[in-house]
């Protein structure tokens, strides 16, 4: 596992991509360690913030150097990073977290599940398997994208990687619903699933996995401070015994924030 470093990254582009979404691009060495589904802490310039912000890797360019991450402005901290123009530098944190296990997938029918933004990570994701693995699925990747409404923001580039179908809570694109909707909408199948998002959605996911007999590999979007698994803030609840706490408990920082389903106590 690459060593975790505090450096200062140059913007390099950032845009509105949606109401309160951001796109990020950040030109930085710690790129050539990234993976799908982990994350980078980012510091506030407000020196009275002592954490940086957790915020999920959307994609990256080894050979360029250069990370892209799309968030929502939720706070102080992410309402300063919008304010980020091409030039600036920023302390981040990284490469942190364990990502998906993107071996799973060679010779099965993979299914991609995002929801809100818990989305975005999983773009690097469809990447990622698409050039590494190519015709080696047992069929084409199948993704289920949900959103609150017709603002599907990556929706467009998701398309690239494989099928995409989509679901909205007010009905303006594709299935009125939930992203478990569409897939039963739809009749998807597969045998490994990877999915992001809020953890009501995540529970509907390991229902699912279940349902259809596959493997679920979900991705955890929990409040975290410190990012390194120090102050035990970002705690889940596990099937078996931690080695740090003693107990049945995982850090979503350190022991995730990708986990098997199966593991969990959803």
């Amino acid at each position: 596992m690459a060593k975790k470093k505090k450096i200062a990254a140059e913007v390099i582009a950032q845009d509105v991509i949606a109401e309160g979404i951001m796109d990020l691009r950040l030109k930085t060495d710690l790129a050539e360690d990234a993976n799908p589904g982990q994350f980078i802490g980012i510091y506030p310039k407000n020196k009275s913030t002592l954490l940086p912000r957790p915020i999920s890797i959307c994609g990256y360019d080894k050979n360029e150097g250069t990370l892209r991450i799309v968030y929502r402005i939720a706070g102080s901290g992410t309402a300063e990073f919008a304010l980020y123009r091409p030039g600036n530098h920023v302390d981040i944190l990284g490469i942190l977290g364990n990502g998906f296990p993107t071996d799973k997938a060679q010779g099965k029918r993979v299914l991609i599940i995002g929801g809100g933004i818990g989305v975005p990570p999983l773009l690097g994701l469809a990447k990622e398997l698409k050039e590494g693995l190519g015709e080696n699925f047992a069929e084409d990747i199948t993704m289920v994208m949900g959103y609150r409404n017709s603002e599907t923001f990556l929706a467009d580039e998701f398309r690239n990687y494989g099928n995409l179908f989509i679901a909205t809570e007010d009905g303006s694109v594709g299935t009125k619903g939930n992203v478990i909707d569409a897939c039963r909408e739809n009749k998807i199948e597969a045998d490994v699933i990877f999915s992001c998002g809020p953890m009501p959605m995540l529970r509907g996911v390991a229902a699912y996995a279940k349902e259809i007999s596959a493997k679920a590999y979900i991705s955890l979007e929990e409040r975290m401070a410190c990012g390194v698994g120090a102050c035990l803030g970002c705690i889940c609840k596990t099937k078996n015994v931690d080695e740090h706490s003693h107990v049945n408990n995982a850090r979503i920082c350190t022991d995730g924030p990708v986990f098997d389903a199966d593991d969990l106590e959803l």
